[in-house]
């Protein structure tokens, strides 16, 4: 599409244009996006909530607030993550000096998804900005209230040469990815992952995927079962169970299984009262067609609590079920708010099991053995780990957020995002006072002394 050819072009030119290394655009264009934020706060939550019937504290916790201490974070840290490393010089390059200069990337695109269409659209883009580079943003259609008010946010405040949000479906987000960026960062699903890391490809363009998985929950020797549950129930019915991170299924020993359903029916009701389709608290599903995905994992004689839903209003109940690992919901992930309980009474039986499997997005283990916690760490591969809780190791600036496998490539938050939208350029520096002829023909001799300088000093 000509129109967006053009936008890219103007993006790069402009790019061109600028002083790579200056901050006070970069603090400059974080500030507004902070302003732009906050005046129309109300706006973004709306959306959200037309789109999966958030309530206003998923929407400010995990979307709007989220967004608003991280630009903050960047712009206390900006001028240290900006700054050029001094590293040490070999004595056989005397006179020199030798650093590391972050330099921005240029022209970025940002393609995001439905499930958190504020927060995982605009975190990375606070990282682009923080790094020096221009961006496209390409929110998703399914969310298509949020998408909207992003794209006016954007377009009505920033300077398209800059920011710029480019609405539309697969014809447009093709466009963009015939474009020469030089960085894109996905997120989705893997399907549509492998199409973006081959398109980039075409033109040696470096990609961040942040896609998915099934993120395992073993509960295994652990007396507190109350806060287990609250803690499992809390992180997987978050925005309808629609959260990459999410729980996406339980493994545990049959001792501990009756008291597990009990708290979890406990936990529900607590949090979304004893029908949850009455609760402000409960999102919904984002749309027909994910809602009959759902129902199709479904066999009502499996169904432990829940099940409840209703089509019109994409309603579908906080839900567990009773699962095997040849059960069809084990095959890919749940996306939504069903929670398998797999019974497995062997630790060491529950790890294999879950180490055969693709490496997910996310881990986690309840327990109050201090071994099982140490083996889980060492001996399992995933994006993330977060021991006794879910989900909230995203909320931490100073760790990096992303996939491993099939979960994904690169990461992101706090001084990572800024790292990824950033080249590390290697410079030295050398005197012109001082030039040893040693490394100039003819060389006759001189290889022995060469390689003793090399080995000694180099």
């Amino acid at each position: 599409m000509d129109s967006i050819k053009e936008a890219f072009k103007k993006q790069k030119d402009y790019f061109e244009s600028l002083k790579p290394l200056e901050l006070e655009r970069r603090k400059l264009l974080l500030q507004r996006l902070k302003s732009v934020i906050e005046k129309h706060e109300r706006e973004i939550i709306q959306a959200l909530n037309l789109d999966l019937g958030k309530s206003q504290f998923e929407a400010v916790i995990a979307e709007t607030q989220f967004i608003l201490n991280e630009i903050d974070y960047a712009l206390k840290k900006l001028k240290k993550w900006s700054k050029s490393v001094k590293v040490k010089s070999p004595w056989a390059q005397f006179p020199s000096k030798s650093y590391i200069q972050p330099m921005p990337l240029g022209n970025i695109l940002i393609i995001g998804p439905w499930n958190y269409p504020f927060q995982l659209l605009i975190s990375p883009l606070v990282g682009a900005i923080a790094a020096g580079n221009t961006a496209i943003i390409k929110p998703s259609e399914i969310s298509s209230h949020t998408s909207k008010v992003v794209a006016n946010l954007i377009n009505q405040n920033f300077d398209p040469r800059e920011l710029l949000v480019i609405e539309g479906a697969v014809e447009e987000t093709t466009a963009l990815l015939e474009c020469p960026f030089n960085h894109i960062f996905y997120t989705g699903n893997s399907t549509v992952g492998r199409i973006v890391m081959r398109k980039a490809a075409e033109n040696l363009t470096p990609v961040t995927l942040e896609l998915g998985g099934k993120s395992p929950c073993l509960v295994y020797d652990v007396k507190n079962i109350e806060v287990v549950s609250d803690r499992i129930v809390w992180g997987k019915f978050f925005n309808a169970g629609q959260t990459c991170v999410a729980p996406d299924y339980v493994i545990t020993s049959s001792h501990l299984k009756s008291a597990l359903l009990k708290a979890f029916k406990s936990s529900i009701e607590k949090f979304f009262g004893v029908e949850a389709s009455h609760s402000n608290d409960y999102g919904r599903i984002i749309n027909q067609k994910h809602f009959e995905r759902l129902e199709s994992y479904l066999d009502e004689k499996d169904i432990l609590l829940g099940g409840v839903r209703t089509k019109e209003e994409r309603y579908f109940s906080p839900t567990v079920v009773q699962a095997s690992e040849k059960s069809k919901i084990m095959e890919e992930e749940i996306f939504g708010p069903i929670l398998p309980i797999l019974i497995e009474d062997d630790f060491d039986n529950a790890l294999k099991f879950i180490q055969k499997r693709d490496r997910p997005l996310a881990a986690y283990l309840f327990t109050d053995n201090e071994n099982f916690s140490n083996r889980y760490n060492e001996e399992f591969i995933s994006g993330g780990m977060c021991i006794n809780d879910t989900i909230v190791h995203l909320t931490n600036d100073h760790l990096p957020f992303g996939g491993v496998g099939e979960s994904g490539m690169g990461a992101y938050h706090g001084e990572t995002s800024f790292r990824i939208f950033s080249h590390y350029k290697s410079v030295m520096k050398r005197g012109l006072w001082l030039d040893l002829p040693l490394r100039y023909p003819p060389y006759g001799e001189k290889v022995g002394f060469l390689r003793w300088i090399l080995k000694y000093f180099g």
